[in-house]
């Protein structure tokens, strides 16, 4: 008897010694150096007035995190690395049921990385607005409830772009105005909640998805500051509006993101950061509960690594809305589509091939390795749509979805309503809110179509984006057409089609490059399957260097 109490004694001491983690403050620091590096770059894009937010102080995030890892170390997080970085969500769910890893040590993981990089001002990236201060908490229940029948989603730490609800977390946008606002979950949301995903935090975004300032860089925002890309800090665009939810799972900080794209603000940040990026078919998704752009073009849409990862996060968001009239004529039967994966395939099908895009040395490569795993390329002379309009319909949009967001999630605090109340408010302090002006916004102000023109813009640049792609399609009976990045985003955006970018490489200065597969609406099966085909024979993503 005194044997075992003297073994429970050493135990409950061992236990007791166990080395505690604790964060260090986050000390802002003289970034004027920095700043006088980027000012002449070629890159507007890359032309930086800030880098750290003067709105969001670092530490706030700290908080969130500390109790939450203070029990997991340096030595924890090492362990866990091979289990954890750069794993498919499969994979993952694989080292759960074998015990090799809980719910809980994998959040605890990817907070303890979050903070180890994001702490560090020769290496943080600045994509994260908020944690949520109850993730490890959930990933706790996540681990008692666990049962044979949940979705692969369960227990996976999941981020969300700065402009999606998520009750007990303010919805920014990136904008200072709403840096306290706080709604109820989106619609996809409570879906991922549903069926036991864990939103780990907020990402962030190029302010107001990217419909603030007229020449400014992509993934600023006045609360999150400037995000940077892992693959070069200050060196490579981030693309925009989703950098948050690009950057972040580039670097390995969440099993993935969600993004929103209405022109593309998903393609664009997964090209740019080597993940991959889903835009559905408007519809597909909800947009319940998301900070608006356009009603007419915007989706939400997953942001991950690899393809199948994509694909069970977007079969975890789907469903019809009612408060979202688009969704009635999405899939009603919830497909699960990464159950058919691995009977993706590219042989026999026929891929269109925009012979001006072979200039790109790593398009035409790409395309070779196609037609070598038995696809079919055909090239074709790219036509060109007409965008007379599409500005002003995301005006147009803006102008109305805005309000009518802001009238039915802001609290009664905020009593600034229209875009018009927005642009005096941000006059008032620019240095601040909106050191690369506010162009765009003040562009809406200029727009005032009636109800009938906006509905006949609406369909105009819908059928010139459906005939460009469809002219095509039909005339040499394609599949799919390859694309760059999101070269083609904003006729896919007009005709509705979903596009699918998948990392092919990197140029010769190490920035990423993806390989964009567009469809017909509500194709994503096939387009998934495809991208997934490309990706196991390809393998060309490649982790960071400074994030491994």
């Amino acid at each position: 008897m005194k044997k075992t109490i003297l073994i429970l004694l050493l135990i409950i001491v061992a236990c007791a010694r166990k080395p505690q983690t604790t964060i260090a403050p986050w000390v802002p620091y003289d970034e004027s150096k920095e700043l006088a590096e980027t000012a002449n770059n070629q890159s507007v894009k890359l032309r930086f007035k800030l880098i750290q937010s003067r709105v969001l102080d670092k530490n706030t995030i700290w908080k969130n995190v500390a109790d939450q890892i203070r029990s997991f170390t340096e030595e924890d997080y090492q362990k866990l690395k091979p289990l954890i970085l750069e794993q498919n969500i499969p994979t993952i769910q694989s080292h759960i049921e074998d015990g090799s890893l809980s719910y809980e040590t994998l959040t605890q993981w990817y907070l303890y990385r979050i903070v180890k990089y994001e702490n560090n001002k020769n290496e943080y990236l600045n994509n994260i607005i908020s944690i949520n201060p109850d993730a490890v908490n959930e990933a706790r229940k996540r681990d008692k409830n666990k049962s044979s029948n949940d979705h692969p989603i369960y227990g996976i730490p999941i981020l969300l772009k700065d402009n999606i609800n998520f009750e007990g977390l303010a919805t920014t946008a990136g904008t200072e105005l709403l840096r306290n606002k706080e709604a109820t979950d989106a619609f996809i949301v409570k879906r991922i909640k549903e069926k036991g995903g864990i939103i780990l935090g907020k990402a962030n975004l190029s302010e107001w998805a990217n419909f603030l300032c007229l020449e400014c860089p992509n993934g600023y925002s006045a609360v999150g500051g400037q995000t940077l890309n892992p693959y070069g800090r200050k060196k490579f665009d981030t693309g925009g509006s989703s950098s948050g939810s690009g950057s972040s799972i580039a670097a390995n900080y969440a099993a993935a993101a969600v993004g929103t794209e209405t022109s593309g603000s998903i393609l664009s940040p997964s090209s740019s950061n080597s993940i991959v990026g889903l835009k559905p078919t408007t519809g597909l998704l909800s947009r319940s509960g998301i900070v608006p752009l356009s009603s007419t073009l915007d989706t939400p849409g997953p942001m991950t690594k690899n393809v199948i990862d994509s694909a069970i996060l977007v079969s975890a968001m789907t469903g019809e809305d009612s408060a979202d009239i688009v969704t009635k004529n999405s899939p009603k039967n919830n497909k699960k589509y990464w159950e058919n994966l691995q009977n993706g395939s590219l042989k026999g099908l026929r891929f269109g091939v925009n012979k001006g895009f072979l200039e790109d040395s790593i398009y035409k490569l790409n395309v070779e390795k196609i037609v070598a795993l038995g696809g079919i390329a055909i090239e074709f002379e790219p036509r060109q749509m007409d965008f007379e309009g599409f500005g002003t319909l995301l005006d147009a949009d803006m102008r109305i979805d805005l309000p009518n967001y802001l009238k039915q999630y802001a609290s009664k605090e905020l009593t600034l309503r229209t875009v018009s109340d927005i642009v005096a408010y941000n006059k008032q302090d620019s240095l601040d809110k909106i050191p690369y002006g506010q162009g765009r916004f003040e562009k809406i102000l200029d727009t005032n179509l009636s109800a009938k023109e906006l509905a006949e813009l609406r369909v105009k640049l819908h059928d010139a984006g459906v005939s460009l792609f469809e002219k095509t399609m039909t005339e040499h009976q394609l599949d799919v057409i390859l694309s760059i990045n999101n070269w083609n985003a904003g006729e896919a955006a007009a005709a509705n089609y979903p596009c699918l970018t998948v990392p092919m490489g990197y140029t010769k200065t190490g920035a990423p490059i993806g390989i964009t597969f567009i469809s017909r609406p509500y194709e994503e099966d096939k387009l998934l399957k495809i991208g997934y085909a490309f990706e196991k024979a390809t393998k060309a993503r490649k982790l960071p260097k400074q994030y491994k």
